[in-house]
């Protein structure tokens, strides 16, 4: 009766392990497959892409810069967004004679990877060529640009860890550690500095809302008007913060810390979004 007992319970568990054995099997074949179809579906956008970023090349090599444009240009409304990318489209423009859109594309490589020596060296060739206007940096903004946003998350993300655990560890320790305290303090001064750093830089004269002139003869007005009176004019290249849009205008803080109307069409944003 034992026995008749024991195999009668056990049947069962081993069915239901079975079943879901079976279940968990589908489950892995079903996400395997799913995996597959999406990186043959993936494969060819990237290597078409590489192909565009090489015709691209080619075109610019060859002095055929309008057609060289067009090709980084599909890039990016793609969203192949590299720092590369950026830098050679700049450069397209410069030859073509387009220099605040030069200048737009070295700053929107820099905003991808700071230390771009080839993209900061033509970013200042171009400005100086058009004599383009910077935004005054902020004291802090001077000092915390040794790093990136990214960069400044990271070490954010680090500290903040370091400090749950040393509360963890002062939680559960039968005796409070000098050395987890200091660890503790330690990781929240960081934490915090970082994330001020993070806070400044994106709101800094080279944070989200930095913009690039692009049209020509621009003057930032009093109004939105064109006939309201200048109150700076915007050589192509010319750094912007915009702060509001209004129609067809924002306002924008300008260099020498002055604010004024300009129209939206003659300034674009350095970082680009993917909705754009």
């Amino acid at each position: 009766m034992s026995t008749r007992e024991n195999s009668f319970v056990i049947v069962p568990v081993c069915e239901q392990f079975r079943t879901r054995t079976r279940g968990r099997l589908r489950y892995i074949l079903a996400f395997c497959c799913a995996t597959f179809v999406i990186s043959l579906a993936v494969s060819p956008v990237f290597a078409q892409s590489d192909a565009e970023f090489a015709k691209a090349n080619q075109d610019y090599a060859q002095n055929n810069f309008k057609e060289a444009i067009s090709g980084y240009e599909t890039l990016v409304r793609v969203g192949q967004w590299s720092a590369n990318v950026f830098y050679n489209l700049g450069n397209a423009y410069f030859r073509a004679g387009d220099f605040g859109r030069a200048i737009l594309n070295y700053e929107r490589a820099l905003a991808l990877e700071q230390h771009h020596p080839e993209a900061t060296a033509n970013l200042q060739i171009a400005r100086d060529e058009v004599r383009a206007l910077e935004m005054q940096q902020s004291w802090p903004e001077r000092y915390l640009l040794f790093a990136s946003i990214n960069q400044y998350v990271i070490t954010a993300a680090a500290a903040f860890w370091v400090g749950l655990f040393c509360v963890v560890g002062l939680i559960f320790a039968r005796r409070r550690s000098a050395a987890i305290i200091a660890l503790l303090t330690f990781s929240f001064l960081v934490f915090v500095i970082a994330i001020l750093a993070i806070y400044e830089l994106d709101h800094g004269s080279k944070g989200r809302a930095l913009a690039i002139v692009t049209g020509k003869d621009v003057q930032a007005r009093l109004a939105t008007a064109d006939t309201a009176n200048s109150v700076l004019a915007l050589p192509p290249g010319s750094e912007v913060k915009i702060l509001s849009t209004r129609g067809d205008w924002v306002y924008a803080a300008l260099p020498n810390n002055l604010r004024g109307w300009i129209p939206a069409k003659d300034a674009e944003l350095v970082r680009l979004s993917s909705r754009s």
